[in-house]
C-alpha cells in the first residue's frame, strides 16, 4: 500500500522572531516541521541549533524533521533525539559510519535519516537503505533557502525507489529544495513521499491552506488521493 504524502514545511522560510506562533500555525495541517540545522563550516549559512529545538518543542505536537548540515553529526545528532526530534536526517558527505550513527539514532528514540547532496551520487548508498527511516534527496545545493527546483535531481529519487521495491523495504523518500505547487507533482510521480517545502509555506497568505493544497497535488501524483 502507498503511504500517504508527508508535507513537513521547514521553518527556515519562517519569521525567526515568531517562531512559536509560526509552528503553530500549521498545527493541524502539517505532518511534520522540517528543522534546519546549518553550522557555517559543512555550509556556508549559519541558523538555529539545540537549544532552540529543545524550546520550541514545548511549543508544538507535531513531530520535528531534523535536517544536520553540520559536520561531525556523530557527535551531535544524538541530543536531537533526545530532544524529542522525530526523524533526525545527517548528510552522507559528514559521516563516515551512517550505519552505526543510524542505529545510535533509532536506539535514543529518533527515526533515522541519510541526506545526499546535490553533487553527491545516490548509488553508493542504495546498500544503506535496510539501515534507515529516511533517505533525504536534495533538489538544491544544501545551505541556502529559496533555490529553484532542479528536476535532474529526480533520477536520484527514481533510484531509490526502484531499489525500495526491489528490497520491499519501508523507508520515507524525502525531497528538500524548491518543492511548490509547480513541481511537488514531478516528485511524487519520481517516487517521492515526503515533501519539504518553505517558502511555498510560509510565503503564503494561509500557510495552513497551501500545505492543504501541496498535500493534494502530492498524492494525486502518487496515486492516493
Amino acid at each position: 500500500m502507498t503511504p500517504s504524502p508527508i508535507i513537513a514545511p521547514s521553518i527556515l522560510a519562517s519569521d525567526f522572531s515568531r517562531l512559536g506562533e509560526e509552528v503553530r500555525a500549521i498545527e493541524g495541517a502539517a505532518d511534520w516541521v522540517h528543522v534546519d540545522v546549518m553550522d557555517n563550516h559543512f555550509v556556508p549559512n549559519l541558523t538555529i541549533g539545540l537549544p532552540v529545538v529543545q524550546s520550541l518543542r514545548k511549543a508544538t505536537a507535531i513531530p520535528f524533521d531534523v535536517h544536520l548540515m553540520i559536520t561531525d553529526p556523530q557527535r551531535w545528532a544524538p541530543a536531537y533525539a533526545e530532544a524529542g526530534a522525530h526523524n533526525v536526517t545527517f548528510h552522507a558527505e559528514a559521516c563516515d559510519d551512517p550505519v552505526a550513527l543510524a542505529k545510535t539514532l533509532r536506539a535514543a528514540g529518533a527515526k533515522a535519516g541519510l541526506a545526499i547532496d546535490r553533487d553527491t551520487p545516490v548509488e553508493p548508498y542504495l546498500e544503506l537503505l535496510p539501515y534507515l527511516d529516511t533517505i533525504l534527496i536534495m533538489t538544491i545545493k544544501a545551505g541556502f533557502g529559496g533555490q529553484a527546483f532542479m528536476p535532474e535531481m529526480l533520477d536520484k529519487v527514481r533510484d531509490v525507489r526502484r531499489r525500495i521495491r526491489v528490497n520491499d523495504l519501508e523507508i520515507r523518500v524525502e525531497v528538500d529544495g524548491g518543492i511548490a505547487a509547480d513541481t511537488i507533482e514531478q516528485a511524487a510521480e519520481a517516487g517521492a513521499d515526503a515533501f519539504v517545502a518553505g517558502t511555498a509555506v510560509y510565503g503564503a497568505a494561509d500557510p495552513a491552506e497551501a500545505i492543504r493544497k501541496l498535500r493534494g497535488l502530492a498524492a494525486g501524483a502518487m496515486g492516493v488521493a
